[in-house]
């Protein structure tokens, strides 16, 4: 069955000549202000917008998140402490934040692995552990077991 839609074509043509206006307007801006023209359509651009963007002020981020789950006593945040005791609570951020950036569910377990063995650097700075009694299993149980956890707090 075809559904019939009626357009009409008088405010296609209305909204387009609103838009060319509006774009007339911008350049006569451009022209009579230079840069100083994106001051006239935005308010408090010199604020802190781009550091706070997407941060609601009811809800904490996502780096609040992790360091609160980070600094807990779950006991898979104590694992991961452990595990990782001779990194900061930022290396270890940004090296969740690399496993979490990983765009399958089995990438991101295993980059979580080889964070957790060592083998991803972050910083800039290596890290690889000499570690030989290294528990294949165990590593990979840890990590998926936090990258659930992360899935839970992080939505």
């Amino acid at each position: 069955m075809v559904k019939e839609i009626e357009i009409n074509k008088t405010d296609k043509f209305t909204q387009y000549l609103e838009h060319l206006e509006a774009g007339k307007r911008l350049q006569e801006d451009w022209i009579n202000h230079g840069i100083d023209c994106v001051d006239l359509y935005f308010e408090d651009i010199d604020s802190d917008w781009l550091e706070t963007w997407g941060y609601d002020d009811d809800e904490p981020g996502n780096i609040e998140k992790l360091t609160t789950f980070l600094e807990s006593d779950d006991v898979v945040a104590v694992k991961v402490r452990e595990r990782l005791q001779d990194k900061s609570l930022d290396e270890i951020i940004a090296g969740l934040e690399y496993c979490l950036s990983q765009l399958k569910e089995e990438d991101r377990i295993f980059a979580a692995k080889d964070f957790l063995v060592g083998d991803v650097v972050v910083s800039g700075r290596g890290n690889a552990s000499g570690n030989g009694d290294i528990n294949e299993v165990e590593l990979l149980e840890l990590a998926e077991d936090l990258m659930d956890k992360l899935r839970e707090i992080l939505g």
